[in-house]
């Protein structure tokens, strides 16, 4: 389980890396499509509105995992103009982005970890693995990420 959800990761990863030499704005979007597919499916499970399952709460965490490491590579002096919801904030304040996405890879990493070869045993070993990943989401798109009205 563990390969196949490296191998997961790995795969989503390499392929936006492909776009990326011309436009980080679309790899930035694309990671965020999976970010938000594997948020969705997180939350459906532990709202009760989807079965926990440990190996979708194991694939869900590689995904956010997977993208953790790769995210931060899309930022470009130049990629705050075009159709984006990255704040200007990223760039006025690129140490504070960074440390934002530090949080995010640290939480992933220790999710990652933490669902072991078969993910996480029960909802509650996935709650407790999920939510800090989850938390760095929101307290970034709070910062850095321009808000529909």
């Amino acid at each position: 389980m563990k390969r196949l959800a490296i191998s997961l990761s790995a795969l989503l990863v390499s392929s936006v890396a492909v776009v990326a030499a011309d436009d980080p704005i679309a790899v930035r979007q694309s990671l965020m499509q999976a970010v938000a597919g594997a948020a969705g499916t997180s939350g459906g499970m532990l709202k009760g509105e989807i079965d926990y399952n440990p190996v979708v709460a194991k694939a869900a965490i590689a995904t956010l995992y997977g993208v953790s490491q790769a995210y931060g590579d899309y930022f470009p002096e130049g990629s705050q103009n075009g159709d984006t919801d990255a704040a200007p904030e990223i760039w006025a304040d690129m140490e504070g982005f960074q440390q934002a996405l530090a949080d995010f890879q640290a939480d992933a990493a220790a999710a990652f970890e933490a669902a072991g070869k078969d993910g996480p045993a029960d909802l509650t070993a996935f709650k407790a693995a999920v939510q800090p990943v989850l938390s760095n989401c929101r307290d970034c798109h709070e910062s850095f990420r321009i808000q529909d009205d």
